[in-house]
């Protein structure tokens, strides 16, 4: 697979935060805080995938795109503020792969740069546990075909789930991944939205469920 990321974005916390979690995933990650800084990282080395936020100091990063799209077929997500039907058909148009608007949970970022991996590598893409289904670009779930109607934190807190099947993960671990912030004293609004996903999964008997394990955390497993 694909092992460098160019992440193109002027919010220097931003970059912070995806270069950690993309490198703890095994990536090489190259930062570039303008257009003239990303053409610069582009000439040195072609990453495999670039994460691009729109809105830059030196330029629309929509126009760098078009550029890069005369001599380039690499995956782009493109990032942006803006959630209007016109900017996000304006990136698609440009060239962009996908788009993410702000602000984004890393496990929805991290499985829309897997998707795109997948395809430019030409392996199949499947997020299916039984009878249930994921599809990353519309974030929803779908359990013998039907939607879950899963409000945006509950999806990425699914996602997150199934990623790490059988694993107990902490309720502390859980918020900081979904909501990119300590828990602090928001426990019973990561219980609620737990509770919510449990319900549903149980209620449709797809096979699946999301178990307390006390003192230690939640864990998605099969029934």
């Amino acid at each position: 697979m694909i092992k460098t990321i160019l992440c193109v974005e002027d919010n220097e916390q931003v970059q912070i935060f995806n270069k950690i979690h993309l490198e703890k995933k095994g990536f090489t990650v190259k930062l570039a805080m303008t257009i003239a800084q990303a053409h610069d990282e582009v000439s040195s080395e072609m990453p495999g995938l670039i994460i691009l936020d729109i809105h830059l100091p030196d330029g629309n990063g929509l126009d760098f795109l078009r550029e890069l799209r005369k001599t380039s077929n690499l995956p782009v997500i493109a990032l942006t503020n803006n959630k209007e039907d016109e900017d996000i058909v304006k990136g698609l148009e440009s060239g962009c792969d996908d788009y993410m608007p702000k602000p984004y949970t890393f496990p929805v970022l991290f499985a829309r740069i897997e998707r795109l991996l997948r395809r430019a590598s030409q392996v199949p893409e499947k997020k299916v546990f039984g009878s249930l289904s994921l599809d990353v670009f519309s974030q929803q779930a779908f359990i013998h075909g039907e939607d879950l109607l899963l409000a945006q934190k509950e999806f990425a807190l699914l996602l997150l789930f199934t990623e790490n099947e059988d694993k107990t993960m902490s309720a502390e671990y859980i918020y900081q991944k979904v909501w990119n912030a300590p828990i602090g004293s928001d426990k019973n609004a990561l219980q609620k939205r737990i509770s919510t996903i449990r319900k549903r999964l149980e209620n449709s008997n797809c096979g699946y469920t999301v178990r307390t394990v006390y003192n230690e955390g939640y864990c998605f497993e099969k029934i």
